[in-house]
């Protein structure tokens, strides 16, 4: 980190001297660091520092080190960037995420000095979670979308989410289910026409989600992909990155009802002029086309991904039949 990034550090927390305690993880395809950083003489013990270097010569895990590639991931440190400095602030208890306490960047790098979420009580990160635990996360998506309903995404992506078809051409292109590949565009053009947009994370996994010592309360970390969308997109992949086939398959229900009934109360919470029923109807029927929409991406990115299972064929095929039954008349 240039020495420029690191008097950043210092100056906007106050801190006398700051100590590098350790890398947390690399950013994908090499584009930097999030790390932890101790400070010295100023209100916080440590902060977290994600540190963007944009890399001469991009190397993907899967191979996709292509320029659209790059310039994805150029635009999705803007547009996090963007984030934090023109909308977090607007998220409260209900949706937590870090608090920003400064922004930088120059051509080829980006410095965000972030909350430390471990020292402020969300220390816990989890790979497999129970249904009440599930519903807290549920809770986190609700609240964040009621209170970005209607809202214009300007300076984060016009349509949120990083498997979007706009952006993924090279995926589309090598698909070899030409079901799936013929519906793509109507399935893409249903959810981006949707009545109801909010603003959905883009990458609402269960690894993004950090959770409280006793696990009643999460927040949200990484919003490089946050934009415009109707909510259920986040729903669908969340539940997607959570449980196996089987388990979507016997927990539909209750999580979907679940999240419509936190929507619900945080629309009425929030004051929001909106008719709660109305909203449900339109996501829940998007439901299967927000799943299907991220098999798509899957399948042309990696086909053999532990995600492309009994569940995401059934659901895909019933899409995929319904929309190309229409297309062919």
């Amino acid at each position: 980190m240039n020495q420029n990034f690191q008097d950043t550090i210092q100056q906007v927390t106050n801190a006398d001297e700051i100590i590098h305690i350790e890398d947390i993880q690399s950013l994908w395809s090499g584009y930097g660091k999030i790390m932890r950083y101790g400070l010295k003489d100023c209100d916080f013990k440590s902060v977290v520092v994600k540190h963007v270097k944009l890399p001469d010569q991009a190397h993907h895990p899967r191979g996709w080190g292509t320029d659209i590639s790059h310039q994805r991931k150029i635009k999705s440190y803007k547009v996090e960037s963007a984030w934090y400095h023109n909308y977090a602030k607007e998220c409260d208890t209900s949706c937590r995420i870090p608090d920003c306490l400064g922004l930088q960047s120059n051509a080829d790098e980006f410095l965000m000095v972030l909350e430390d979420l471990d020292a402020s009580g969300f220390s816990l990160r989890k790979n497999i979670v129970t249904m009440n635990e599930m519903h807290v996360c549920l809770s986190w998506l609700a609240n964040f979308h009621a209170t970005f309903i209607g809202r214009e995404p300007i300076g984060l992506w016009q349509v949120g989410t990083y498997w979007h078809l706009d952006t993924r051409p090279d995926e589309l292109a090598v698909l070899d289910d030409n079901g799936l590949k013929k519906a793509a565009y109507k399935i893409d053009e249903t959810l981006n026409n949707a009545q109801y947009q909010t603003f959905v994370h883009g990458d609402a996994k269960l690894a993004n989600f950090c959770f409280s010592e006793n696990a009643t309360s999460v927040a949200a970390v990484d919003f490089q992909y946050i934009g415009g969308g109707c909510g259920i997109k986040d729903v669908a992949y969340f539940i997607g990155s959570c449980l196996n086939d089987a388990d979507c398959e016997q927990y539909e229900k209750e999580l979907l009802d679940n999240y419509f009934s936190q929507l619900r109360n945080a629309l009425m919470a929030q004051n929001k002029s909106l008719n709660p029923d109305d909203i449900e109807k339109e996501w829940r029927e998007l439901y299967p086309l927000a799943w299907t929409d991220f098999h798509r991406f899957l399948k042309g990115w990696s086909p053999e991904h532990w995600k492309i299972n009994s569940y995401s064929e059934r659901i895909a095929n019933k899409v995929v039949a319904q929309i190309n039954d229409v297309l062919d008349v």
